[in-house]
Parts: C-alpha cells; structure tokens; sequence
C-alpha cells in the first residue's frame, strides 16, 4: 500500500473518530498550493541537461509550511503529497507552529558533479524563491540533500529578499544552523523511546534493541541507546546486516561505517540475511529506512514488543493489525520521528531572534517537547479509546481543523 493511501486512511479514522463534518474534512486534504517548475542546467560537459523540480505545500492554518527537499530519480507526486500531508499533521502534534510541504527533484544526485548539483540548486530556488520564505515555506534537507544544499538555497534566496538565514534549516552551523540539529531525529527517538517505556514502567537500561537503517537517524539512535545502557543486537543498512546477541560494541562499528561507508565486514558481530532482520530475536524492534517494510508478509514474524516508527510509514496497515492483534505497542512515525523538525523550529527561532542557543539549550528544549507531545497523544488515547497512531491523528488533525475553523477558512 503505498504511502498517500495509508496516510488518506489514517486521516479519514481520524475525522470519524473526531466526528468532523465532510466539509471541513475535505478542505483539510486538499493542498494549498503545487508548484512544478523546469529546471534546466549547463552540465560540466557543456550540454544542457532538464529535471523537474516541484514542491507540494499542504496545509498553513498554523504557521508557515515546513519540510524536506529531496533529490532523487523517482520523485513520485503521490509520495510527495503524502509526505507533506503528513508534515501538516507531524508538525501539529509535536505543537510547533508549522504546516506541512515537501519538495524535490527528480534527479540521480549521485550521477551530477558538485558544481552540477549547485547550478541545479541554484535553478530550482530563482523558480520558486517568491513561494517561499521565513513565514510563507521553510524547507529543510531530505533525502540526496543535506547542510551544503540548504547553503545554497539560502545564498540565492537572499540575493532576491536580502540576507534571509531563517529561510531554510538543517543549515551549516557555520550560516546559522543549530546545535544538536544532525542528532535530532536521533535522539528524539531516544526521548520518544524513553517516554514509551516509562508508561510500562521500564527504562532504557538492559533492553535489546534493532535497529533496520544505520544512517543518521538509525546510527544516531544507536550511539545514544547505547550510552543510556541500552543493548543494540543487531543492525542493518544498504550494504548488510549484522547481529550479536550480547550487544554490539556501538562506538566500534559507528567507527567501520564511518570507514567502510556501511556496516558490512564489521567484526565484532555475524553476518545475517538484511531480509530476516525485523523478525531477530529482541525487545524493541527501530525501522530508521524505508517505508512499507513491515507488511502483512513478516508481521506475524515479529518477536519484539515495542516497535519505534524512526522512518516514515514503515508499518503498513495490514501489519498494523495483525501486530496490535498480537499486543505489540507500535509509536507511530508521526510523533516518534518529530524530533528532526522539532529542532528544525528551534533553529528558525535562533534565526530569527539572531541569538544561537548552546547545545544543552537544545537537547532539553527537545525534550521538554517530545516529552509534552508523548503526554498530549496519550491523553487522546484515553478520550477517543484508540491505539497510539490514531491517538498521534486525532491530536494532530484536531489541532489543524480548530485553527482553520478559528481563521474562518471552514468551507
């Protein structure tokens, strides 16, 4: 089931359960605004190659719309859609004054040279520079982008609005990125983890974790799992997966995938079939990849009793029931991933106040928010008698439809 499906699916249980009226319930869905621009460039060979750029801005009855850009040869509309939809409702639950959008390319980055990738950039951000902005569209790294691409969107930006650094995040620190930004998604996992097990009166300490994704979500969860005692038994990336029953030796590996550009060859561990790892033996099972990876084919395998959402839509619906028929506890990516977009507002903060905050600042800041945002699903639960990702849907798709109906947008 691809991804707008599941996310329609959850939004209209939601509206039912929030007893909505159909209007209101169809305003909410409709985008904003799409934008699909041509972007042509000079390659370094002097021909001239085109890509399309586009950017999907659903929802901005709470703030200015917030999301990824990313670069990537199969940038599906639907995908995109899905993706800021679900961006409208994140950002609603975490309590950030955000909307949702998402953008991209459709590009092979891996294929274009620096310089290439720069003049693209460059291309795509004088098409849309005038739809977005500091209180109109924020966006932000995503996949195939990072810190130097948000560099250059924000140098172009300004050469048309003025020196503009709130109008991007997940920026260099060097141009008015946060600290504690690359960690974020990371450790919000970890608060949101804590949190979790907190209610069933367990900690950190002494659980077996797996991890399926070993880039900086999955990574930075790792290293931070590991240092509050927790036991990570098996992890898994693009190049292959590896287990060790008594524990990882996390410092040691995050050094071999730093190295080895993966985790494949690494000692202290056997080599497993990445296929089998969501089924592994463990307590607390982290997919940090690629969505749909628990379907209804391997969720009856599933041995763990808490499975953290760190990647968008891992769990497809089908999975979703039978896991709950069988009492495994699933915190759904739309509160347990909050954390990336979480600091991605303290950063715009920073920005926009010209005062930067010391690191402590921002991990208690994140805390404090996943803590709150936990407590807020939680609560939903109890009102509407549902399982925590219609608890997470309820509370974000409440949030937005109080504001449209309070700014008088109800159709």
């Amino acid at each position: 089931m691809n991804a707008l499906v599941a996310t329609n699916r959850n939004f209209k249980l939601a509206t039912r359960l929030l007893k909505l009226d159909s209007k209101l319930e169809k305003s909410l869905l409709i985008p904003f605004r799409e934008i699909k621009v041509e972007c042509t460039i000079p390659k370094d060979d002097g021909t001239l190659a085109s890509f399309v750029g586009f950017r999907v801005q659903h929802d901005n009855a709470r703030g200015p719309m917030k999301g990824g850009i990313r670069y990537h040869p199969e940038v599906d509309p639907d995908e995109v859609n899905a993706l800021a939809q679900l961006m409208t409702w994140k950002t609603a639950v975490a309590n950030i004054p955000y909307g949702g959008a998402k953008g991209g390319i459709g590009c092979n980055p891996g294929e274009l040279s620096l310089s290439e990738l720069e003049r693209l950039t460059r291309v795509f951000t004088q098409k849309i520079h005038d739809l977005i902005g500091i209180h109109t569209d924020v966006p932000a790294p995503d996949m195939g982008t990072g810190p130097q691409t948000m560099a250059w969107i924000l140098d172009e930006y300004s050469k048309f609005h003025g020196y503009s650094p709130a109008v991007v995040t997940g920026k260099p620190t060097d141009l008015g990125g946060s600290l504690g930004r690359d960690a974020a998604t990371g450790r919000g996992v970890l608060f949101a983890t804590e949190a979790l097990l907190n209610e069933y009166g367990k900690t950190i300490a002494g659980q077996r974790f797996i991890i399926q994704g070993f880039g900086n979500v999955g990574s930075w969860a790792a290293q931070l799992i590991h240092e509050q005692g927790g036991k990570i038994v098996a992890v898994s990336d693009i190049t292959g997966a590896i287990k060790n029953s008594k524990g990882l030796d996390i410092p040691s590996l995050l050094k071999h995938a730093n190295e080895h550009r993966g985790v494949k060859g690494f000692n202290g561990a056997d080599h497993i079939d990445p296929n089998s790892i969501l089924v592994e033996d463990c307590d607390i099972l982290i997919p940090a990849a690629l969505g749909g990876v628990i379907n209804r084919e391997n969720a009856n395998d599933i041995k763990a009793k808490f499975i953290i959402e760190a990647a968008n839509h891992p769990t497809d619906p089908e999975a979703d029931e039978i896991l709950s028929k069988k009492g495994v506890v699933i915190l759904p990516d739309i509160y347990a991933n909050s954390g990336g977009v979480t600091v991605s507002y303290f950063e715009w903060v920073q920005n926009i106040q010209g005062f930067m905050w010391d690191e402590e600042k921002v991990n208690n800041e994140l805390r404090n928010y996943m803590t709150k945002g936990f407590k807020d699903v939680k609560e939903m639960c109890k009102t509407h008698d549902c399982d925590l990702r219609m608890g997470a849907f309820t509370l974000g798709v409440n949030r937005v439809a109080r504001a449209t109906v309070l700014r008088g947008w109800e159709a």
